[in-house]
C-alpha cells in the first residue's frame, strides 16, 4: 500500500520541460551489457576527475554472491579489493560542456528505490533529459554496421528511425524500469540499445560502444574523444577475422550476412525471428572458441 501511495505522489510532481541543467547519461554494467558496450562507453565518458554528486548504497542493491568482486591475495594477506561503486558524476566534455554520468553495476535489488533516487537527482539538478545506453545480443554479423534501436518516453524524443518494428515482451532491467518510471512521472527520458553479434556478446566489442557514443554525440553535441575505442576496434575486428579464417567459419558468417542484407532491404520481418539459414549462437561460439578464450585471458 505504501508503494502505491509513493508512486501516485511521484506521478503528480510538477515537471518543467524547459529545464536548463546538464543531461544525465546512464550506462550500467548488467543485463543490457552485451559486448560490454555500455561499460566501454561509460569508460570513455568518465574522465577520472569528475565530481561525485551522488553515491548509491550498493550494499543494499548489489548481489555480492552472484557477482563477487575481485580481491588480491599477496603472500600472506589480502589487498587491492575492487569495491563496486554505483555513482553519479558531474563530468565535462572537451569543450567544457557539463553532463552527468550514472555508471557502475546494475542494481540487483531495490529497483524502485534506485529509480526514486535518480528522480531526486533529476529534480535537484534541473536535468532536462535522461539518456540510457545499452546493448543486447542479436543475430547480426560483425561485418555490417552496428544497428541501434532508439526509444523514449515520448515519440518526439526518438531521434532516429528504427530499422525493425515489433511488439515484444522482454525481461526488464533497472535501466528500462527507470525510463518507464520517469515517463510516468512526466520527465523526458530516451536511450539507445545497440545490437551486438550474438556470438560476440560475452567479450569486449568496441564497435558497439562506438555506435552508442556516436548516437550520443549526434543527439547532444558533446565533444568526446573516442579514438582509443576506434584503435581497439581495429585490433578486435582483425582478431575476429583471423579466427574465422582459421576455424572455417566463413559459411556460417555468410548466412548471417545474407539475412542481415535481406532484412535491411525490407525482405525480412525481424532479426529476432527464427530462420533456417541463421546459424545458432552455439555454432558460432564453437567456431570462435579460441578467440573468446584469448580475449578473456587478455582482460584478466
Amino acid at each position: 500500500m505504501a508503494m502505491k501511495s509513493w508512486r501516485a505522489r511521484r506521478s503528480e510532481d510538477p515537471v518543467d520541460r524547459e529545464r536548463s541543467g546538464p543531461v544525465l547519461i546512464h550506462a550500467l554494467d548488467g543485463f543490457l551489457g552485451a559486448g560490454s558496450a555500455a561499460r566501454l562507453a561509460s569508460d570513455q565518458l568518465r574522465s577520472g576527475h569528475g565530481e561525485v554528486i551522488h553515491e548509491f548504497a550498493l550494499d543494499d542493491m548489489f548481489d555480492f554472491r552472484a557477482r563477487r568482486p575481485m580481491i588480491q591475495f599477496r603472500d600472506n594477506h589480502y589487498t587491492d579489493y575492487e569495491e563496486p561503486r554505483l555513482e553519479v558524476l558531474l563530468e565535462r566534455d572537451a569543450d567544457g560542456t557539463p553532463y552527468f554520468l550514472l555508471a557502475g553495476p546494475e542494481p540487483d535489488f531495490q529497483w524502485e528505490r534506485f529509480a526514486d533516487e535518480v528522480h531526486g537527482i533529476i529534480q535537484e539538478h534541473d536535468v532536462p533529459l535522461t539518456l540510457g545506453l545499452g546493448a543486447v545480443p542479436m543475430g547480426v554479423p560483425h561485418t555490417r554496421p552496428s544497428m541501434i534501436t532508439a526509444h523514449g518516453t515520448r515519440p518526439e524524443l526518438v531521434d532516429r528511425q528504427n530499422l525493425w518494428s515489433a511488439q515484444v515482451t522482454v525481461p526488464s532491467s533497472a535501466q528500462s524500469l527507470l525510463e518507464y518510471r520517469l515517463g510516468q512521472w512526466g520527465h523526458d527520458a530516451a536511450g539507445y540499445v545497440v545490437h551486438v553479434p550474438h556470438y560476440l556478446a560475452q567479450i569486449d566489442y568496441p564497435p558497439a560502444a562506438i555506435a552508442l557514443l556516436d548516437a550520443l554525440v549526434d543527439r547532444t553535441g558533446l565533444a568526446l574523444d573516442i579514438e582509443p575505442l576506434r584503435a581497439r576496434q581495429g585490433e578486435t575486428l582483425k582478431e575476429i577475422e583471423q579466427q574465422i579464417e582459421e576455424q572455417g567459419g566463413a559459411s556460417l558468417l555468410g548466412g548471417l550476412e545474407e539475412q542481415y542484407d535481406a532484412f535491411t532491404r525490407g525482405a525480412a520481418q525481424s532479426l529476432l525471428a527464427s530462420d533456417e539459414g541463421l546459424p545458432s549462437g552455439d555454432e558460432l561460439a564453437d567456431q570462435f572458441e579460441q578467440f573468446l578464450a584469448r580475449q578473456r585471458k587478455d582482460d584478466q
